[in-house]
């Protein structure tokens, strides 16, 4: 049975708790127009499978993608395999989607598919099955375990998330179930892309939308999986919800009865000369999570009544 100690986590509640506000603001506002959940559906996948594929090397831009996706065009000078990579995952979010309903259960088969799907015309020999042989992951401070514990730890893994005898909420589950999926590393390639689709059933079947690891936020994923190794769950929890709020906001952001104000760059909301907050101050409670906060590309967007709202708190508490 896997055990975990979470009291690095805990502390993280109350952004867990902003999270469940969201996702419930969203639920009342359903059914949400068709054309609008369209849109948005179309562009978190576009930008789940570039942050993906960035994550792993592909060095296709987010237009170039774009292109390859939208418009069937092949890119000059990027190999075949990027753009495989590319039409994979677009097909393996496709498949994701017909799975998850509220009633689901994560089942290793599905992940075997969804592996399959993402190494499909790269890699066929090794497409959806698990590997038999050792591996190394250049830069992580673990080994994976020996290819004939494979099998048996990801149906342990499946089990702790089925059963969920402890009663970890959605945000934690899906975290530790990214982080020790990482760790059995079932697979000889295509592990990454493979762990962060399958994290997100567990999110999506709960109404959830997508969480979507930034390719710019790659070093700090690789060093919260590092902490995550060594028993630190804190990095990776954060980084996670991070990447659900993101994702929240911008399905809130389209809905016509938004209360959550306007979200601008922290730089630009500092600017203002009645603002009494510097910058630095501001982007490192966006980075602690501390604020309602979202990023896009290298940029913290927030709104002044999220600024506000936690310094009163923070005045009241004292």
């Amino acid at each position: 049975m896997w055990k975990f100690d979470l009291t690095d986590i805990e502390e993280l509640q109350p952004q867990i708790d902003r999270l469940y506000e969201k996702k419930a603001k969203l639920d009342e506002s359903r059914p949400l127009p068709n054309s609008a959940l369209q849109r948005i559906k179309t562009d978190l996948s576009l930008e789940w499978t570039y942050n993906s594929n960035s994550i792993e090397g592909n060095t296709l831009s987010l237009k170039e993608t774009q292109m390859v996706l939208q418009e069937g065009m092949t890119v000059k000078g990027k190999s075949l395999r990027e753009h495989f990579e590319v039409y994979n995952h677009e097909k393996a979010i496709d498949y994701l989607y017909t799975l998850v309903k509220d009633s689901y259960t994560i089942r290793s088969i599905d992940i075997l598919s969804l592996h399959g799907l993402v190494l499909r015309s790269i890699e066929d020999d090794f497409a959806g099955r698990l590997r038999n042989g050792g591996v190394r992951i250049i830069g992580a401070n673990f080994t994976p375990p020996n290819a004939n514990k494979v099998s048996d730890l990801l149906d342990e893994l499946i089990s702790f998330v089925n059963d969920n005898t402890s009663g970890l909420n959605d945000v934690m589950m899906a975290t530790l179930f990214h982080h020790k999926l990482v760790w059995i590393h079932p697979f000889f390639d295509g592990n990454g892309r493979t762990v962060r689709l399958a994290m997100n059933l567990l999110l999506m079947r709960k109404g959830f939308p997508p969480a979507i690891i930034l390719k710019n936020d790659r070093k700090k994923y690789y060093e919260a999986l590092n902490q995550a190794n060594k028993g630190s769950y804190h990095k990776l929890c954060l980084l996670m919800i991070q990447a659900i709020e993101r994702s929240l906001n911008i399905y809130l952001n389209a809905m016509p009865n938004n209360t959550y104000g306007e979200y601008e760059t922290i730089s630009h909301i500092v600017s203002e000369p009645e603002f009494k907050y510097g910058q630095e101050y501001v982007s490192l409670l966006a980075r602690q999570g501390k604020i309602d906060a979202y990023k896009e590309g290298r940029n913290w967007l927030t709104t002044k009544e999220a600024i506000t709202n936690y310094v009163k708190n923070r005045k009241r508490e004292r």
